[in-house]
């Protein structure tokens, strides 16, 4: 397993934050998971300067917004 340094760490969470800017009172626990999930996924292919871990965030986002919802 890759290790994640701390400004890999810090990178996912700006990307993180920055995505979810756009969202009603910054996300919903949801989104900020699907997405978070996304960024760790990426972070431990070694996708892990911030330009490409905003890249991974926002297609999460996409991909949640587009994602068919689970009944309650």
């Amino acid at each position: 397993m890759y290790e994640l340094t701390d400004p890999i760490k810090t990178y996912m969470e700006r990307a993180l934050e920055e995505t979810c800017r756009v969202l009603p009172n910054g996300g919903d626990h949801e989104v900020r998971a699907f997405i978070a999930q996304r960024l760790a996924d990426a972070a431990q292919s070694r996708r892990t300067t911030l330009g490409e871990l905003g890249i991974v965030a926002r297609k999460a986002l996409a991909d949640f917004r587009g994602a068919p919802r689970r009944p309650v």
